[in-house]
């Protein structure tokens, strides 16, 4: 990356990164078996001295700027065409669906083949589908909406377990913290700019254009991942080719025997589905930007700001609480529990919220629960699940969580509009809810939090700078 390159991630890490902190120090051995101490990476750190994460983060940022662009637009067709919540809820339900049917293949994909190719050809596809957005003109051609919105996240279902399974494979394990507390804190400041900046866009401008620069942004993101250069990975076992090993099934049902062995993986895997149990949040929130706190006459802006506050909070949630709890196993764990009350707490009080401002600042506050054990959960289980199976284990994670996600949002929407409930009423009832995950999460630990029947630790990468130079990925 030339000077200009630098400076760009320079100036947007320096945004809303903060910069080298230590949590304690990781015991790691070299190949000789001598033990070393080292501490947890730095944010800036990782990003400046490893160019693989670097791109990826790259992509992730234009990706995911142009998706935020893409949702406000739609969420604002739809809005103007039928002013229904149930619509709403039938546009996400479009959203999470093809996860949970594509999920355990992508899975499978994800650790056939190389998960850079499907990255590539994932966000390829997903730039040509968002212009099909722009055919939508009147209500009775909705159906477009839903079916386009069903390919791209069917794409997006093949892009995310890939990335999430590379990620280990491209960064030390003393940088893995602060690499998914980057893309965490990324989502959230792309939500934050995205959804305020598309809110104005949609609104000044019109929803054709953020369709059209969420396209461009699939293509760039494309172009920077084809950059990283992943190591070679473990050659799989020969085997006797079946209908059922070409089809996929013997690897999800090989999948689903390694979690079942594991009842921390299992634990682990169920944290973000359980969360999403509570994702009819995200229908309550278009309805709150138009109907409870309209900003000016434009419901996209009122939108735009609602989720603008979501993203400031997930952006929160994990730097704080890695200061807070470290990276120790022991602590993360605690704190996905803790996370869960947290969110049960404000979005009760968002619920009953009647100033614009306290609604915002509760809001935040609930979500920075939620990135806390998105986070931590993701960092577990990618410490505690062999490469062989990373991919497929974050695929049955995504597709439990779209499909809780998909059910949340249809009966969000079927509780407005058909039994005719006060968003507010719905709202204090998810935060409710939250509280039935993080009361199990502790009541359950001595059950899952066991060692028993998972394969010992494996000895700890060292960083990129302490590894022999034939050992290090190329950049």
């Amino acid at each position: 990356m030339g000077p200009i390159g630098e400076r760009v991630v320079s100036k947007v890490s320096r945004s809303f990164l903060i910069g080298h902190h230590s949590f304690g120090s990781i015991s790691l051995a070299n190949s000789g078996g001598k033990r070393l101490e080292t501490t947890p990476a730095g944010y800036l750190e990782l990003l400046r001295g490893n160019r693989g994460f670097r791109q990826l983060w790259l992509g992730q940022v234009v990706s995911q700027m142009g998706d935020w662009f893409d949702t406000i637009a739609l969420y604002t067709i739809i809005l103007n065409l039928t002013g229904s919540g149930r619509a709403i809820g039938l546009l996400l339900v479009a959203r999470f669906v093809p996860s949970f049917i594509f999920g355990s293949l992508s899975g499978v994909v994800a650790d056939r083949f190389s998960r850079r190719s499907i990255m590539i050809i994932s966000d390829l596809l997903r730039a040509v589908v968002v212009l099909g957005f722009l055919l939508v003109r009147r209500a009775d051609q909705l159906w477009i909406i839903y079916f386009l919105t069903v390919l791209q996240l069917a794409f997006s279902t093949f892009f995310e377990p890939a990335k999430t399974a590379a990620i280990p494979s491209i960064v030390s394990d003393r940088e893995l913290v602060s690499a998914n507390a980057i893309s965490s804190v990324t989502w959230s400041v792309m939500l934050t700019l995205g959804a305020a900046i598309g809110g104005v866009v949609t609104g000044w401008f019109g929803t054709d254009v953020a369709f059209i620069l969420d396209a461009l942004t699939y293509l760039l993101s494309a172009a920077l991942i084809a950059t990283v250069r992943f190591p070679k990975r473990a050659p799989r076992e020969k085997s006797k080719l079946t209908i059922n090993r070409a089809l996929g099934i013997t690897e999800t049902i090989e999948g689903a025997r390694y979690v079942k062995r594991r009842p921390r993986v299992l634990a682990l895997l169920l944290v973000k589905p359980a969360w999403g149990l509570g994702g009819g949040i995200l229908t309550l929130l278009a309805v709150f930007g138009e109907k409870i706190f309209p900003v000016g006459n434009s419901a996209a802006t009122g939108i735009g700001v609602l989720f603008a506050a979501r993203g400031i909070g997930t952006a929160v949630g994990p730097i704080v609480a890695r200061r807070i709890s470290g990276e120790g196993k022991k602590r993360m764990q605690a704190s996905i529990g803790i996370a869960f009350l947290i969110a049960a707490a404000f979005y009760m009080a968002f619920g009953g919220a009647t100033s614009f401002v306290l609604a915002l600042i509760v809001l935040g506050l609930a979500h920075t629960g939620g990135s806390i054990l998105w986070v931590f959960s993701t960092v577990l289980l990618q410490r505690g699940v062999e490469d062989g199976f990373r991919g497929r284990v974050f695929a049955a994670e995504l597709a439990l969580l779209t499909l809780t996600m998909a059910l949340s949002n249809y009966m969000t929407g079927e509780l407005l509009d058909r039994f005719g409930l006060s968003p507010r009423v719905v709202a204090i009832g998810i935060g409710a809810f939250f509280l039935i995950p993080g009361i199990a999460w502790f009541a359950t630990q001595r059950w899952w939090d066991t060692d028993k029947n998972e394969p010992a630790e494996k000895v700890v990468h060292l960083s990129r700078a302490e590894e022999p130079e034939s050992a290090q990925v190329s950049g």
